[in-house]
């Protein structure tokens, strides 16, 4: 049983990861193989292109060069991420993790990717141009533009004061004028990278607020979000995974209670 367990775990680590499973035969490597591997990544519930969001966030916040690199070039080299949609994850990353930790993805993401071509035999194709934006560039429309994203995205009926430099200039400007609107990724991907970052984090509300967001949205489904807290329990630890856990659970019962007061029906 445990042979088929391991042979099982080997085979979803090549097909995961794209490479060889590992010959090491410590605990940690072997149910590294039999739990993660042959378990959790074959569950239902989310797809293997889905996994990758909530896995990248997590090894490129955990500063171990190793398994960033590795699910990098597994994600580009198995096809489940393109080059313009992992680039677009840095950026997203960059927002709800930060830009240092976000300048060493985006260094790994470069090199991986000339890995891969290099492997191949061909070159590596040219970025696409930058311009012309896809949001506007005048900065009162942008403003406005933000304001709605913002309400969208989080499910509120208001939107933070302009005036104040971090809610007007980053997050009604940058994040909702921008970001949440760029093309490459599709909101479903979004929210994976956000809660996977908010839980990472020790501030309580932005974990609660997307959370929320995500549910309320029908962005993500209630199956969905518990998958994601297991998933990435494994990948960045079980300590903010039950925490992620219990605010999943928490958000689940507010939004059944206000789907209820609306009429709609509930998950």
């Amino acid at each position: 049983m445990i042979t088929d367990r391991m042979d099982r775990g080997r085979r979803a680590y090549a097909d995961i990861m794209t490479v060889p499973a590992p010959e090491d035969t410590s605990p940690t490597a072997r149910h590294l193989l039999d739990f993660v591997f042959a378990e959790v990544w074959q569950r239902p519930g989310l797809t293997r292109r889905e996994r990758r969001f909530v896995t990248l966030p997590c090894v490129a916040a955990a500063d171990a060069e190793a398994p960033m690199r590795d699910h990098i070039y597994a994600a580009l080299n198995s096809g489940d991420l393109g080059i313009d949609e992992m680039r677009e994850a840095v950026l997203h990353f960059a927002v709800y993790a930060g830009w240092p930790k976000a300048s060493r993805f985006n260094m790994v993401v470069d090199e991986q990717w000339d890995r891969i071509h290099r492997e191949r035999g061909v070159p590596v194709p040219p970025a696409p141009p930058l311009l012309p934006l896809t949001t506007p560039s005048d900065p009162e429309a942008r403003l406005s533009v933000g304001e709605q994203s913002f309400k969208d995205v989080n499910c509120l009926p208001y939107a933070p004061q302009r005036d104040n430099p971090f809610q007007g200039a980053g997050i009604l400007n940058f994040v909702f004028g921008e970001m949440w609107l760029r093309p490459n990724l599709g909101m479903k991907e979004r929210r994976l990278i956000t809660v996977a970052c908010v839980a990472f984090q020790d501030s309580p509300y932005p974990i609660l607020s997307h959370v929320y967001a995500a549910l309320k949205s029908r962005d993500l489904s209630f199956e969905e979000l518990d998958e994601v807290a297991l998933h990435f329990a494994v990948h960045y630890g079980w300590p903010k995974g039950s925490h992620l856990n219990q605010v999943i659970a928490e958000q689940k019962e507010r939004v059944t209670n206000e789907w209820a007061a609306e009429g709609g029906a509930a998950q």
